[in-house]
């Protein structure tokens, strides 16, 4: 079968990095790229609890650009085992099932929670944070029956979304009702990454709360802040129309263009903030919004973030953030701000009891709380990934937001 792999070997990493800088095609369209287009042998079930499954749609992340474009922090690098088949946004159906995993049946449309924890990695006694379902968190990610990995898409035994299938143990697997259609499907685990960072950081009634980001998951925290009918004030920051559009579509109260020329203000302005001007440098804001969600994971993101929380606020980094010079930290203990990361998805609390973050997602997709079809913006075969990966990093040229392989 056709697979789009991801190949670490240092000497292409090195002129691909060089190379880069020139033209950013070279990431992905050149013989010196670490990723390929392969033909691989079939996936075999790595045990009797495992499924098959059939790709329909796999979607293509934010983070699997920021791997591409080789921006990844070496810190990840020992929870990925080489060459592995890229993608862990997958929406798909039953091909086969092992014979402990008889809860599924052939034909089955389902989910895939990329997430390899304990379950899935054979160990019978489950880590401290799989014992309280926070499997994002598990310590034993490179261990087990496996070979290291944070997820399917950077384990090389399970396969990936970007190929016709995924092997993935029967705990990764949701079924889908008829409901929830495909496109809805591959949605799913953007959006629950998106609900767990709002579950577990939930603002209040009567809040303002600023969304820093235009792209798939900022999209969804507006939206997963709307499903759960939490009645505050959403500011959106955005950089192209096309994700304006969608984020007042999605919720969002007010919509302001990080481009304009004075955004700063505008934007203070709109969170009931006051501007300052400093000797030199960027403007100070006092004040600004209750929570901020950074969804983007760049110096100046992560900046605006900082400066735009009011006092004893909270920012929530979802964006990725690696390794980078030029953040001030200065209003982290000037305004006594409160600094969390989210991570993926797990098991939340909801409506008074703890349930996995895949299962609301699909619940709310169900009750027609939330419908995130219409993010799919554009459709490539596996042979047509170097087009699929122009256009998912040329999103403001392009219009894309969602961009998915259908293998």
């Amino acid at each position: 079968m056709k697979a789009i792999q991801f190949d670490y070997r240092l000497p292409r990493y090195v002129m691909t990095k060089i190379a880069g800088k020139i033209s950013p095609s070279h990431y992905w369209n050149s013989k010196i790229s670490c990723i390929r287009l392969e033909e691989r042998a079939d996936l075999n079930l790595p045990n009797e609890h495992w499924v098959k499954v059939k790709v329909k749609y796999g979607g293509i992340c934010g983070s699997d650009l920021n791997l591409i474009f080789l921006n990844d922090s070496p810190a990840t690098s020992p929870f990925a085992s080489f060459p592995f088949t890229i993608g862990h946004e997958i929406v798909g159906e039953i091909a086969e099932v092992g014979s402990k995993a008889n809860q599924f049946n052939t034909g089955e449309r389902v989910v895939v929670d990329p997430i390899l924890s304990c379950e899935p990695r054979g160990f019978l006694e489950p880590c401290s944070e799989c014992q309280k379902g926070n499997f994002s968190l598990c310590l034993h990610k490179t261990e087990g029956d496996l070979s290291p990995g944070l997820l399917t898409g950077t384990c090389r035994d399970t396969g990936g979304g970007w190929s016709s299938y995924i092997v993935a143990h029967k705990s990764q697997i949701f079924k889908l009702p008829p409901e929830v259609d495909d496109l809805n499907g591959v949605m799913v685990e953007p959006f629950s990454c998106a609900l767990h960072s709002v579950l577990q950081n939930p603002p209040k009634d009567g809040d303002t709360v600023l969304v820093i980001g235009g792209g798939v998951i900022g999209l969804c925290v507006i939206a997963a802040i709307r499903a759960l009918d939490i009645k505050c004030k959403i500011v959106s920051l955005t950089k192209h129309n096309i994700q304006a559009e969608f984020a007042t579509r999605y919720g969002a109260d007010e919509v302001v263009f990080l481009g304009d020329q004075d955004y700063t203000s505008t934007l203070a302005d709109t969170l009931g903030g006051k501007v300052l001007k400093p000797i030199f440098g960027p403007k100070t804001i006092l004040g600004g919004a209750d929570i901020v969600f950074e969804c983007v994971g760049k110096k100046q993101s992560i900046n605006d973030g900082l400066r735009f929380t009011k006092n004893g606020g909270k920012v929530v980094l979802l964006g990725l953030a690696g390794i980078m010079d030029g953040i001030d930290w200065t209003t982290i203990w000037l305004n006594e701000l409160d600094i969390t990361g989210s991570f993926a998805y797990s098991t939340e609390d909801y409506q008074g009891k703890r349930v996995r973050t895949f299962d609301i997602a699909i619940e709310l997709m169900r009750l027609g709380k939330v419908d995130l079809s219409s993010l799919v913006t554009h459709q490539f075969t596996l042979e047509q990934y170097k087009n699929a990966l122009s256009t998912a990093s040329r999103k403001g040229t392009k219009s894309a937001i969602k961009v998915v392989f259908e293998p």
